[in-house]
């Protein structure tokens, strides 16, 4: 993959884009010694939906380091390490495997996401995804890329016609948000051809690549977001919350905690998708 690397970094010129790209492929090395050797060491914040490795941890360690070193003045949040406030108006969003849970269970559907938000717009960000040999990379204003090609959003116009995926988690907590979310879902799914879910980012290069028509999640963190919104954007996608509102990243040092919702399309299939969920939004 090495010669891959090096040739998008010889169309796109980027300190960034370099930094991210060499970054993933050493943190992937990490993944793919610990992959299938390692179970579940907690569950975190007594959510038995979030769960922690020693992989996790490892690769978040490396990550992080690679930023101070590099960027010494940027802030840094990362799912395991939390926040590290520099004052900078850039600040670099880290998740160290996106799929833990598949992670833990030896399910190949996991990937490391690295994305850098300059105030609150994003600019850059990375995936890559170690099992699958898919690395997307985009910065603003210059394309989205997998591996060597540059990718597009699909152009199929029928949401009947597409695969959409979807992210889900139970709320044993409030049995009455999951069930409210799977009548919306059950709409979804009967205006698309059919449902998918890795439960990892794979979903959202898929979207990139214009494999899926669109993404959707509705319990996530604002690791999970911000890489992957840059290029589904940069391929030309429509990246919102669930409900078809712009993402905040105002002020994202605040935000570690907070619960981030997305909408990933194709903008003909992002229009179709919000159309579903307002329309049973008014039924209700």
């Amino acid at each position: 993959m090495q010669k891959n690397y090096n040739m998008i970094l010889q169309h796109m010129k980027s300190t960034y884009t370099d930094f991210i790209m060499q970054t993933l492929h050493e943190a992937s090395k990490i993944a793919f010694h610990y992959f299938g050797k390692i179970g579940i060491i907690q569950t975190k914040e007594n959510d038995n939906n979030q769960v922690l490795t020693q992989a996790d941890i490892e690769i978040g360690k490396f990550i992080v380091g690679r930023i101070q070193k590099t960027f010494p003045e940027h802030n840094i949040i990362d799912e395991e390490a939390g926040i590290i406030d520099k004052k900078s108006e850039f600040t670099w969003v880290v998740d160290p495997i996106d799929g833990t849970s598949n992670f833990a269970a030896g399910d190949p559907a996991y990937g490391i996401m690295i994305g850098l938000l300059k105030e609150h717009v994003p600019i850059a960000g990375g995936v890559i995804v170690p099992s699958f040999k898919e690395l997307a990379i985009a910065e603003k204003g210059r394309g989205a890329f997998v591996n060597e090609k540059q990718v597009r959003v699909t152009k199929e116009s029928k949401l009947l016609s597409s695969l959409v995926a979807y992210a889900i988690d139970g709320h044993q907590e409030n049995p009455e948000i999951t069930e409210e979310e799977c009548k919306i879902l059950a709409r979804i799914v009967l205006g698309i051809r059919n449902l998918r879910a890795s439960g990892s980012v794979l979903n959202g290069i898929y979207v990139a690549k214009g494999i899926y028509g669109g993404y959707l999640n509705r319990t996530a963190k604002i690791w999970d977001a911000v890489a992957e919104n840059i290029i589904i954007e940069e391929a030309g996608g429509v990246y919102t919350d669930f409900f078809g509102k712009p993402v905040d990243y105002s002020r994202p040092l605040t935000r570690a905690k907070q619960n981030f919702t997305w909408c990933a399309a194709s903008p003909t299939l992002h229009k179709q998708l919000q159309n579903i969920i307002h329309a049973k939004i008014q039924e209700t």
